[in-house]
């Protein structure tokens, strides 16, 4: 399937199949592709919508966790989206975590995949220095378990993001913010029903992390999936897919927005 990005206002958006709305959120070097296999398996039983977050356009007063929530809200309010299936990957997480305790009746399950919000270990504990490919090309390698899924257009992606200093300092500004923003005695408040999935081999957001957040978050069921770095959904979208079927098919009873 080729992904139409949509545009509507200042919003640029994924938008495909019908029935119940799974919101998908990317991460801080994300994109609309990294969801192509969600996308493609769930847009046949789904209305799969994936906004595209201003991350390196935003006023930079306003980059951060905050301004991102913002967003979404400003988002979903605009697109009248409602008892939604929340999935959110790295920083995409944390915003789906904050905008779920800020909305919670708008969200009916939250999926959290390699998130940040407890801990995590941006690019492998620096960020890419501008006009090195070489370094570029091994941080993102470093993403993964298996390095050859950092394709050339994936690094080549990340490469001109940080060759602008404009995004440069966005993305700086973000993820500070992200680890500032320490939400351990927060995710206790989050009530509905939560599937983590992890790589067993993450070292971004390292297995710890999810097995606090099972800890943490009082309904919620934790998956991991063996060989497999930050990005489940992209490394390994067969065996990311098949559990989120799974838990939308066993919870789609038991589950409703209030």
């Amino acid at each position: 399937m080729n992904l139409q990005v949509r545009q509507e206002g200042d919003f640029q958006y994924i938008d495909e199949g019908e029935g119940e709305v799974l919101l998908l959120l990317h991460g801080l070097f994300g994109a609309l592709s990294n969801w192509h296999g969600v996308v493609d398996h769930f847009s046949k039983q789904y209305r799969v919508v994936i906004p595209l977050m201003p991350i390196y356009e935003m006023a930079l007063h306003k980059a951060g966790v905050p301004g991102l929530v913002s967003f979404i809200e400003d988002f979903v309010k605009f697109k009248q989206l409602d008892n939604m299936t929340l999935l959110g990957n790295s920083l995409g997480g944390h915003v789906g975590l904050v905008y779920t305790l800020d909305n919670p009746k708008k969200v009916k399950r939250l999926v959290l995949t390699g998130s940040s919000g407890l801990f995590e270990d941006s690019m492998g504990g620096s960020f890419p220095k501008r006009g090195n490919y070489d370094y570029v090309k091994e941080r993102v390698a470093y993403t993964f378990y298996d390095p050859e899924t950092a394709t050339k257009e994936l690094i080549d992606e990340v490469f001109n993001i940080t060759n602008s200093n404009a995004k440069c300092l966005r993305i700086v500004a973000i993820a500070k913010s992200a680890q500032r923003h320490n939400m351990a005695k927060d995710v206790t408040n989050i009530k509905v029903p939560t599937l983590l999935i992890w790589g067993l081999n993450d070292t971004i957001t390292p297995p710890v992390v999810a097995h606090e957040f099972n800890r943490l978050i009082e309904n919620s069921e934790l998956h991991f999936i063996d060989k497999c770095g930050h990005a489940p959904m992209m490394e390994h979208p067969d065996k990311f897919n098949s559990i989120l079927d799974k838990y939308l098919t066993k919870t789609a009873q038991t589950t409703t927005a209030t």
